[in-house]
């Protein structure tokens, strides 16, 4: 079956795309006609995925990317400028998840909690930041979590970090509309894929009995959206957040 072209002519930059949500996104994109930049700080993983998406015949560029690091997030942005020069779409998906059912509020240790700000939150802004003027125009699609709907438990620092990517989507939807740039934000529940192998079965079963579509979630059921996301047309719902777990939680 032939994927309408609706990304044809645009340079899409997806971070965290090394595997899961990442890779099945940025596939989705490439099957769109889309030229990517994928980008991952797990650099082997990173190589595969690419490889194995060249060998499809897709037109991408991978490059290596530490959210936590702003060096790193300066370099990345110098390549791309110098040879991409214009981007019309940026993915935010690279973030880190720690101790999903795991330690109550009280138990999380300090460090954990500046890791996950500083990479799910500081990350994303400086990434942000950096592909913005790249831009003359475009689409910025921020990967969230139903978690910070719904108040999920045991999970405060991830919870906190993603309710944060949601505030800034609203505020930078505001900033950028006048330069023809719309933001929005997804907010997916607990996905079956390789990176929540670690998730306590407790908490996968939670989601998929509590679904209004009961079952298991995974990355490609989120990708339809972000492609409508990233078209042209998707300017008149920026600063939004959607949820796309299937029923979870309603807004």
């Amino acid at each position: 079956m032939s994927v309408p072209q609706t990304l044809a002519g645009r340079t899409i930059v997806v971070t965290g795309a090394a595997r899961g949500v990442g890779q099945a996104i940025a596939l989705a994109c490439a099957r769109a006609g889309a030229r990517l930049v994928l980008a991952d700080i797990l650099a082997d993983r990173l190589a595969e995925a690419a490889a194995a998406m060249t060998a499809q015949g897709h037109e991408l560029r991978a490059l290596p990317l530490d959210l936590a690091d702003p060096a790193s997030i300066e370099a990345f942005a110098a390549d791309i400028a110098a040879h991409e020069g214009t981007i019309h779409g940026l993915v935010n998906n690279a973030a880190i998840a720690t101790g999903i059912g795991g330690p109550e509020f009280d138990a999380i240790e300090i460090d954990t909690w500046d890791r996950v700000m500083r990479v799910n939150v500081r990350g994303t802004w400086l990434v942000t930041r950096a592909m913005v003027p790249l831009m003359t125009e475009g689409r910025i699609v921020n990967l969230a979590s139903d978690t910070a709907l719904w108040g999920a438990p045991r999970l405060l620092a991830y919870t906190a970090s993603k309710g944060a990517i949601m505030s800034m989507t609203r505020s930078l939807s505001r900033e950028l509309g006048p330069r023809g740039i719309g933001i929005s934000c997804i907010a997916p529940g607990i996905m079956r894929c390789e990176a929540t192998d670690y998730v306590p079965p407790e908490r996968h079963r939670l989601y998929e009995t509590g679904r209004a579509v009961p079952g298991p979630q995974v990355p490609e059921d989120i990708t339809d959206t972000v492609l409508f996301l990233l078209t042209p047309g998707a300017l008149a719902v920026t600063g939004q957040t959607i949820p796309v777990d299937a029923g979870f939680v309603f807004t």
